[in-house]
């Protein structure tokens, strides 16, 4: 079922308040710290109007069954792409995590940062190159991107989610050994520079922050594993693939990762809304799937095989795209449908 924005808007209000009647809900609003929470009428729908009732009765029993299903699970979310660079994206994604915490959800956050990263390289005058979706990072990319990605963009995002509403801490994949990698290599034997393959995942840390309500922003730049000589070294680590290996290590509800594109496409561009593990693996050995599609759906199907019990790849520049996937399936709690694969 579609679930309009403002639909969406009114459900996620229902269930975050106790109160409901005669088509208003009386919700709290904090006016000052100082002072008592005034009270306030908003009008769901129109009255006398069936279709607006019927639609938002559909639209609450749909995000009922979704929260029944997944309140006290961890999703894991990749967010990156356009969601990251249109401030309208921005502040409603920041909203749908405040909202998804509200509801009871586990959320963490890995975000990416290529456009951010992109102008600061040119700006400083240091060349860059992709091979096989992947950048390939030499040591002054590595500080380039730790500086954007550890410094602004971690930083304005768990800013975002606390002023709409939620709990959020911005971690770099070094704090705490949250990320230890080795050097990644790839399927041709091409040396990547210091792009970092996750071996462990400090899921510990996560946890005690999820327990206390919060939200880890994590930012993906890992650091070398503990007793070796590269302890200390900064690693460049895909946002998907550490998405990916975040969300298996937790055995996450579900992973979510937010692009530029409807979802996975065939080869005549039209959407494929649910694929098998095995199926992917047909598409990227045909060539359907390529270049930055590749480390999404490969670590998606990795996170699936370490006991994560949906990937989703969404399209982010929907509004409020992550509220509505998650919500949207209903009591299944797979998706809606509409957004992605």
């Amino acid at each position: 079922m579609k679930i309009t924005r403002s639909v969406v808007a009114t459900a996620a209000a229902l269930f975050s308040t106790p109160w409901m009647a005669q088509g208003f809900s009386l919700v709290q609003q904090q006016q000052h710290r100082q002072q008592r929470p005034a009270t306030r009428l908003v009008k769901l729908f129109a009255e006398g109007d069936d279709t607006d009732t019927t639609s938002f009765a559909n639209a609450a029993l749909t995000t009922a069954g979704a929260v029944a299903s997944l309140k006290g699970e961890t999703i894991v979310v990749k967010y990156g792409g356009n969601a990251m660079t249109s401030q309208d994206l921005k502040d409603n994604f920041c909203q749908d995590v405040a909202a998804l915490q509200k509801l009871g959800l586990r959320v963490v956050v890995v975000h990416g940062g290529g456009p951010q990263i992109n102008r600061m390289l040119e700006k400083v005058g240091v060349e860059s190159r992709f091979e096989g979706g992947m950048r390939v990072s030499s040591p002054e990319v590595v500080e380039v991107a730790e500086m954007v990605l550890c410094g602004s963009v971690n930083k304005e995002i768990a800013s975002k989610i606390c002023s709409s509403g939620g709990r959020a801490l911005g971690l770099s994949g070094r704090d705490d050994s949250l990320l230890q990698c080795t050097k990644e290599i790839n399927k041709d034997g091409y040396d990547l520079g210091y792009v970092g393959k996750v071996q462990q995942v400090n899921t510990k840390l996560l946890n005690e922050l999820l327990d206390m309500g919060i939200c880890p922003v994590v930012s993906p730049i890992g650091t070398g594993m503990s007793g070796t000589d590269e302890k200390d070294v900064a690693f460049n680590v895909n946002a998907d693939v550490a998405a990916g290996r975040i969300a298996g290590e937790l055995c996450a509800a579900r992973v979510l990762f937010l692009t530029d594109i409807a979802g996975v496409l065939n080869k005549d561009k039209q959407l494929l809304k649910s694929l098998s593990c095995e199926e992917v693996d047909a598409l990227i050995a045909d060539e359907t799937i390529t270049e930055g599609m590749i480390p999404k759906v490969s670590f998606a199907t990795s996170a699936v095989k370490l006991g994560v019990k949906g990937a989703f790849i969404t399209d982010g520049r929907v509004p409020h795209a992550l509220l509505k996937e998650v919500l949207g399936g209903g009591q299944d709690a797979m998706g809606s449908g509409q957004g992605g694969t």
